[in-house]
């Protein structure tokens, strides 16, 4: 089951903190099942107590009333890699270079309305990774502003984050403030988020401003490693993939 959280106010959508009450259950494994209330005692239909002598008895004994309550269902996808940027970051794209994935490609912003998972391969040990490409995120996302926690709430499952940056600029805005707000929301949202392993990956290498954009960018923020790709014309992408692999083989490891 699916809570739709965009229907939700912005003062009263929950977040990860749980504002909707106490967590009782978070089931993340294939087959795993939780009794969220259990049904009460079964009655007994009038044939139960027929006879020889009273064939139609006009009697029954009742059920008994089960458990009741008020719950909120909240669905994550479980990825191994999160994609995360503003709209038309390169997402999608990227996406579609890495795996069989196709979501919707465009050049206008919540191109992407749903997650999208795609499988990377490596052909030459058939190892497979998922990534999850969700909505763009915008400033205000934390108090459910645009998308908000459909957006927010699917990267809480992912082992490594890759934030996505559109190092050219076409939209307008600055890659290093994109990086700040990102950052920034993650961190209203669910603090945990932080500490999660992130990767900076700067796309739309191939557009004029990219370069000196990526040269300011490192003397802002000179302790984050940066991978310079053009998705949308394959360069760095196998990178890449080696990137993520590394990544997600270390997350394991430090959770083992």
């Amino acid at each position: 089951m699916e809570y739709d959280l965009a229907a939700e106010p912005e003062e009263t959508a929950p977040g990860p903190a749980g504002d909707k009450g106490q967590q009782v259950a978070d089931l993340t494994q294939h087959g795993q099942q939780f009794v969220l209330c259990k049904g009460g005692r079964g009655g007994l239909g009038n044939r139960n107590f027929a006879t020889a002598v009273r064939q139609a008895p006009r009697f029954a004994q009742p059920g008994e009333p089960g458990e009741e309550g008020e719950f909120f269902f909240e669905l994550r996808i479980i990825a191994d890699v999160g994609l995360v940027g503003w709209p038309n970051a390169g997402k999608s794209t990227l996406l579609t270079a890495i795996s069989r994935a196709r979501p919707k490609v465009a050049a206008y912003p919540f191109t992407t309305l749903t997650p999208q998972v795609g499988i990377v391969e490596y052909p030459k040990d058939y190892h497979r990774l998922t990534v999850c490409d969700v909505p763009g995120l915008v400033e205000g996302a934390h108090r459910n502003v645009g998308l908000g926690h459909a957006f927010l709430r699917h990267i809480q499952r992912c082992k490594i984050l890759v934030l996505l940056l559109d190092m050219a600029g076409t939209d307008g805005r600055a890659p290093w403030d994109d990086y700040r707000q990102l950052l920034k929301e993650l961190e209203l949202y669910d603090p945990a988020l932080l500490k999660r392993p992130r990767y900076v990956v700067a796309n739309k290498m191939d557009e004029p401003a990219a370069e000196a954009n990526l040269k300011t960018f490192k003397r802002k923020f000179r302790k984050a490693p940066v991978l310079p790709i053009a998705a949308g014309f394959g360069e760095g992408i196998d990178k890449f993939k080696r990137l993520i692999r590394d990544a997600v083989a270390k997350a394991h490891s430090a959770s083992a």
